[in-house]
């Protein structure tokens, strides 16, 4: 399984008994992929080509570019241990 960075905006929410759970919504991968994502759609229709936009392919490379992004912090953060 890929790291996926935890929980990208967690949250406490009440559990109905008197307790608290953590609601962990999208992952920090997912977020990184949607940051990417607008700027990879944007390169990709300013290059022109005979097939138009490549929504699949936008999406592999916003999550390519998620996985670097993750690896790094991942990297940067072991060296500052």
């Amino acid at each position: 399984m890929k790291a996926d960075g935890g929980a990208a905006f967690p949250r406490m929410l009440p559990d109905g008994i008197g307790g608290y759970s953590v609601a962990a919504g999208m992952t920090l991968r997912d977020y990184f992929a949607g940051q990417a994502l607008a700027a990879v759609y944007d390169a990709e229709n300013r290059i022109p080509t005979h097939n138009g936009p490549s929504y699949q392919g936008a999406a592999e490379r916003a999550y390519l570019f998620a996985d670097a992004m993750l690896a790094e912090r991942e990297r940067t953060e072991a060296n500052n241990v």
